[in-house]
Formats: C-alpha cells, sequence, structure tokens
C-alpha cells in the first residue's frame, strides 16, 4: 500500500529520523499561486535587494554551518566535516551571485542601425528536483542565480533529505526572499507531471539518474518547458606513463571515496598505462587504506554510510556480478554484518565490457582499474560509454593533455586534478549525462527570456 508520507531514516544506524505528511494537489496548488504572486513582484524589484537577500543567506549558513552539517549528516550520511565544507561552499556561491548577477544579466547593446539591445528577464515559477547526495549544494547551486535573476523556485527534494530541504526553504525566507519566493514541495514523483501542466510553471531543473531525467525531459516537453538535466556520470580518470604518480594516486582516490563514491563527478574508472600499471596499483592500494568507514556524527570519519539500502545492495550486486564475469577484487567488495548502509572501500581490477563495473554507474567507494595501451585507447576505453560527465588526464606533457581532452566527449575535463564544480566555470554534461550547463554566466542565463529589442527612430 501506498505511504501517504515519507519517513527518514539515519543510515548510518537505521533509526527513523521523523515523518512528513505529503501535501496534496490542493495545497500544492495553493503554494504554487502564492510563489507566483510573490514573484510577480520580485522581478521588478531591482538586483540592490536582491544581492541584499542573497547576502544574508550567506551569513546564515556560515552562522549555522554545523548545524546544517549535522543535519546533512544524519539524513544522508556524509561526513560532517565534508558537510561543513559542503555549506560552506554554498555561502560561496550565494556571494558568486552577489557579485556578478547584476553584470551577468545587463543589458547588451548589439551594433547596428538604430537601437538594438539583448534584455535577460525572469521567465516565472521553476521548479527544482533535487538529489540527495549534496542536498545543500545542489540547491543552492541552482536557486542562487535562479532567485537573482528574478524567479521564483519550486524546491521538490530527495524524500530521505526532506529536513535539509525544508531548512533551506527557512534560510531563504528569513532572508527576506519575498513571502515564500522557495518553497519546499513535500510531494511524491507521481505529483511531478502535474506541476508541470501547470502555465505559472515556466521550466524544471532536475540533478539525478538518467531515468529521473528521461521522464522528467518528456513532461516537459509535452507542455513545453525549458528544461535542465544534470544526471549521472562514468568518469575515466587516465593515468599516462609521464605522470606524477604519487599525486595522480592521492588524487585518484580521493575523486572516488569523496562523499563515500557517492557524486556524479567522481573518478569511476581508472585508466592506467601498462607500463606504470603494477607501480600505480601499489601507491592506490596505499592510498585506500588511509580510508575507512565509521560514524558520520564524528569529525575524524573520512567515509561514511551509502545514503539508503538500496543502493548499498545495488552496489554490492554490482561488485558480485562483475566477479563472476571474472573480474578480480583487489580490496574490499564484502558486505558488512552492522547496521547502517556501509560498505568497505573495494578496488576492482581485469575489468571488461559487460560487466556492471564497466557498463554501469557505480555510486560509492569502488575504484576500477583498466589498463590502457596507448593515448587512442584510452580515448576510445574513456568514450566507451552512455555518459560524458567529467574526465580526468595525468601528465606532465600539458600540450598532450589538452590535446587529449579535446577528443573526450564530456562537459568538464579537468588536467592533474580532479573534476569539480567551481562557481566560475559553467557545469555539466553530454550525451546520457544530460544537457544545458549551471553556474557561471552560462548558469544564470538558462532560466531567463533573451528579449531582443530593435528601436527605430
Amino acid at each position: 500500500m501506498k505511504l501517504n508520507k515519507i519517513i527518514t531514516t539515519n543510515p548510518a544506524n537505521e533509526e527513523h529520523i521523523s515523518d512528513y505528511s505529503l501535501m496534496n494537489s490542493d495545497e500544492v496548488a495553493g503554494i504554487i499561486n502564492k510563489v507566483s504572486e510573490t514573484q510577480s513582484k520580485w522581478k521588478w524589484e531591482g538586483f540592490s535587494l536582491r544581492e541584499d537577500c542573497l547576502t544574508k543567506v550567506a551569513e546564515d549558513l556560515r552562522k549555522n554551518k554545523t548545524t546544517y552539517a549535522r543535519l546533512i549528516a544524519a539524513e544522508m550520511g556524509k561526513p560532517v566535516l565534508a558537510a561543513a565544507s559542503e555549506v560552506e561552499k554554498c555561502a560561496w556561491i550565494c556571494e558568486y551571485y552577489v557579485q556578478h548577477a547584476r553584470e551577468f544579466l545587463s543589458e547588451e547593446m548589439i551594433p547596428g542601425e538604430g537601437r538594438r539591445c539583448v534584455r535577460f528577464e525572469p521567465l516565472g515559477l521553476i521548479l527544482a528536483i533535487m538529489p540527495w547526495n549534496f542536498p545543500f549544494w545542489q540547491v543552492f547551486r541552482f536557486a542562487a542565480p535562479a532567485l537573482m535573476a528574478g524567479n521564483g523556485v519550486l524546491l521538490k527534494h530527495a524524500p530521505n533529505t526532506t529536513g535539509c530541504s525544508l531548512a533551506i526553504e527557512k534560510i531563504f525566507q528569513n532572508a527576506g526572499f519575498g513571502d515564500g519566493l522557495l518553497r519546499s514541495l513535500i510531494i511524491d514523483v507521481d505529483q511531478v507531471e502535474k506541476i508541470l501542466e501547470n502555465p505559472k510553471v515556466q521550466g524544471v531543473s532536475l540533478t539525478g539518474s538518467t531515468v529521473a531525467g528521461s521522464s522528467v525531459a518528456k513532461h516537459a516537453g509535452t507542455n513545453l518547458k525549458k528544461s535542465i538535466l544534470e544526471l549521472g556520470g562514468s568518469d575515466p580518470y587516465i593515468v599516462l606513463d609521464d605522470a606524477d604518480l604519487d599525486n595522480a594516486a592521492k588524487i585518484c582516490v580521493m575523486a572516488r571515496m569523496h562523499n563515500t563514491g557517492q557524486t556524479c563527478v567522481a573518478a569511476k574508472r581508472w585508466l592506467i598505462s601498462e607500463s606504470i600499471y603494477e607501480e600505480f596499483k601499489t601507491k592506490l592500494i596505499k592510498q585506500v587504506a588511509s580510508y575507512s568507514f565509521g560514524d558520520p556524527q564524528d569529525p575524524a570519519t573520512k567515509l561514511g554510510p551509502l545514503a539508503r539500502r538500496d543502493l548499498q545492495e545495488n552496489l554490492h550486486r554490482q561488485v558480485v556480478g562483475s566477479v563472476d564475469k571474472g573480474a578480480s577484487l583487489i580490496l574490499g567488495g564484502e558486505m558488512p554484518r552492522q547496521p547502517g548502509y556501509y560498505y568497505p572501500p573495494t578496488l576492482i581490477e581485469n575489468v571488461e565490457k559487460g560487466m556492471p563495473v564497466y557498463d554501469e554507474e557505480v555510486f560509492g567507494p569502488v575504484g576500477v582499474l583498466i589498463k590502457i595501451k596507448d593515448e587512442n585507447d584510452a580515448i576510445r576505453i574513456a568514450n566507451d560509454t552512455e555518459y560524458g560527465l567529467g574526465a580526468a588526464i595525468f601528465t606532465k606533457d600539458l600540450e598532450k593533455g589538452e590535446r587529449i581532452a579535446h577528443y573526450i566527449e564530456v562537459g568538464n575535463v579537468a588536467i592533474n586534478d580532479s573534476v569539480k564544480s567551481d562557481p566560475h566555470m559553467p557545469f555539466g554534461g553530454v550525451k546520457k549525462s544530460g544537457y544545458g550547463r549551471e553556474l557561471s554566466h552560462y548558469g544564470i542565463r538558462e532560466f531567463v527570456n533573451i528579449k531582443s529589442i530593435v528601436v527605430k527612430s
């Protein structure tokens, strides 16, 4: 029987956190009408008010960073120090758009006869469907530019981070963003289609799985609504024979284990030149040995639990299924016998096409080692995936690194570093990793009306 409520559970100990009643269609419609009414006034407010409000949001985040970090740790298992860094990053993006939104959305003059200009004006209400793995950051990297552009935000967060959703709503309300300019919708996925049918809703931004993105894109397209999708990834980290191996091993393992491997731009496939394969594997093993799972509320913990039991079970299925098809375990790969949705740091090699850890996105602390013969082999294997979000290349020859980057079918490439989102740079993917861009001036212009005005005397 389908429940009429959301139940949140602590993934570290499987204890109940809270219950939240689902909103019915009338409640949702009432919220949409209220946010629309507020946004119709907000869009005419100048940048000074928007900047003041977003500055207050950043101040709140820093003042209450520990409280928010512990909430994140409780709801989805992120180690509390990493959660605090996530909150700090949210303050950073707020300050970034306070400093730059006015410039990014300023009127552009076009040379030619008469007066010709382009203006960037808000669309209206935007539905944000956000994931649990970065429950504050994913929301803020969308909401900060959307609100600064004059839009209103309807937030449908992941069920297991409902407490984070309501906390974020309160942060924006307390900062002066109108009478509920950002509202949380405590709803089931079945209600999303109805929301996208509402004429007051002008677009949708989703960060999540490819399956979810495909469904939302279908409904958005049917209703002629703008959509931005940031979906899964299977990022290759290419380690060439001239790389600084100590540095590459440290970064590769950090980029795989960060957030307990639950990030779209994690280092999911390590493509290693065969001439340095064994040496590099030894360095990887040494790096992985410094990671062990524990209580996410403990500041010393580097790996927390996975966010849900189904995620833990699916990860183990991928590992076992790959071993059954001929892959070899180097480390880990055993399901822990203790409360909580933990999974040990795992390394797996002799991986080939047709195995789950090669073909699917692996969302957890599992490093996949693949030998490559040369640059062409690296490019071929890197692109041999339905995803195209990020990639990294390790080499001392920077010209070679940039040349290889040109051929990798992704939206983000790092050379001698890990892939990460930065407010200054556009972020997004290609292929089944989605479309559209967040962050920088590209991101804030995704949900605006780009209006051309031509005046002749």
